[in-house]
Order: C-alpha cells, then sequence, then structure tokens
C-alpha cells in the first residue's frame, strides 16, 4: 500500500519549506510535464470527490491500518505504473491525474504542533521551485502573485475535500463495512492464479443487511454513490493486470501485496 517516506513526510515530499516572501521572493514556479516522483508508484490517495472521476480509469480500494484512506491504483504491484513511463510522462490522453498527484510540489501543513493554523509550504527538492530566470513569479512586490493565490486556493479545497473524505472513512468504518479484499486473476494460459490482497474494500454482502435507518443515512449524505463508484472500479484490477502483462511488469503468481 502508499506509505509516507521516511521522517513523517507525506508521500512524493522530500523535504518541506514554508513559502515566505522574505526568503523566496524572487523565486519562480517552472510547470512540468514529466512526474518523475510517479514513476515506481502504484497507489495514490484520492478524496471522495474525485471518486465519480478516478472510477473510470482506476481501480480504488482503501489502504490497511486503523485510518484506512482511499488509494487509487495506478498499478497492482509495488514499483509499477502502467499510466507513466520511465521518465514520468503520462502515456494516456485521456486520463484523470488525482489532485494529490496536482498539488505537488506544494502543500499545507502545520508548522506549529500547538497551532491548528496551515501555512502554504513546498518541497525544495522538486527542482519547480527556485530562483529561476525563467517561470511564473510566486511574488509581486512581496505580495503573492495570482499564481500564488491559485495554489493557495487549491490547496485550501483539497484539505476541505480531505476533511470530508475523514468522514467517509469513519463512517465506512462505524457501519462495519470494510473487509480485507482479494483478488484472484486467472490469465489465460497460465497454470496458477495471480492474487492480490493488502487492501480493504466494502462488503456488499453487509452493505445490503443494512438496517432502513442505516441506508437512509447513506443516501440522504452521499455516501451510497461513492460505496458504487468504488464497487464498480474493482472491476478495473483486470484491466490494470492487463496493462502491466503487455509492459512486461507482471511477477510470478503468488500472494501480492496491492
Amino acid at each position: 500500500m502508499a506509505s509516507a517516506p521516511q521522517q513523517g513526510l507525506p508521500l512524493f515530499y522530500n523535504q518541506i519549506e514554508p513559502l515566505s516572501s522574505q526568503v523566496h521572493g524572487d523565486y519562480r514556479a517552472r510547470t512540468f510535464d514529466k512526474a518523475s516522483f510517479l514513476v515506481d508508484q502504484h497507489a495514490v490517495p484520492v478524496t471522495v470527490e474525485e471518486f465519480p472521476m478516478v472510477q473510470r480509469f482506476m481501480p480504488i480500494v482503501f489502504s490497511v491500518g486503523d485510518e484506512p484512506v482511499p488509494l487509487a491504483l495506478m498499478g497492482l504491484n509495488e514499483g509499477v505504473n502502467v499510466f507513466f513511463d520511465s521518465e514520468g510522462t503520462l502515456t494516456e490522453p485521456n486520463f484523470y491525474v488525482p489532485a494529490y498527484v496536482r498539488r505537488y510540489p506544494y502543500l499545507l501543513a502545520r508548522l506549529r504542533p500547538d497551532s491548528d493554523e496551515l501555512s502554504l509550504c513546498f518541497d525544495p527538492t522538486s527542482n519547480v521551485i527556485g530562483a529561476f530566470e525563467d517561470g511564473e513569479p510566486l511574488f509581486d512586490n512581496g505580495q503573492p502573485s495570482e499564481l500564488t493565490k491559485n495554489i493557495l486556493q487549491f490547496n485550501e479545497s483539497f484539505e476541505q475535500a480531505g476533511a470530508r473524505t475523514g468522514a467517509f472513512m469513519k463512517d465506512l468504518k462505524d457501519l462495519g463495512l470494510l473487509i480485507d479484499g482479494e483478488v484472484s486473476i486467472q490469465p489465460d494460459g497460465a497454470e496458477q492464479p495471480f492474487i492480490y490482497r493488502g487492501f480493504l474494500m466494502v462488503d456488499e454482502a453487509k452493505l445490503n443487511e443494512l438496517r432502513g435507518d442505516q441506508l437512509r443515512k447513506i443516501t440522504q449524505n452521499g455516501m451510497l454513490p461513492l460505496i458504487y463508484a468504488h464497487l464498480f472500479s474493482l472491476a478495473l484490477m483486470r484491466d490494470i493486470f492487463g496493462r502491466q502483462m503487455r509492459l512486461g511488469k507482471v511477477p510470478q503468481p503468488q500472494p501480492q501485496l496491492v
């Protein structure tokens, strides 16, 4: 499953530095068409708002652990991404890139544990932000540029979506709908099936057994279509597997952690 890098930093981030007009007043931001940080990444966090779009292209599963999060699978095995090539170039002309990917190298972070205030930060190792001659300025006469304002707005929206996603996950757990997932894929000519485990999914049997008041609640609060988006997306497991086979990135048949 997707896991955070060392030192407790979020996935993809090597360092975090608060963006400051005093320190970074002459910094510019470059656009980039290659996401090298995605090359070996097979699972990316997504928010509930993204389920309708994500389920068209990738399976949506949930991570294991005490605080599971929704994940979009770009591959079924560690180190395999079937949508980005070895240089980090997107190979699909029609594809939905999750917001978690699009926000990099920026994020909102709590700089002091005794404060709830979030500050706009960035990863200085990304080679996207710096004192470059090219790119768009992040500050204009000591004030945030239009670009920086848009970046801040995007990250604020992402945090709000993250809070709604957390509430959705809590409701799934409280209703007891999450179970250990397992997918078995038997390719033509293979002696043994490929079995994928190590993720959580919604149990359709338990979903169908919900009491009337519980079903009414998840219908009224919008959870039900999100649950079905997740369940429908699981059919794409075999599509991702087929892509891996065509790329020659399928290991020997044995239990794998998604």
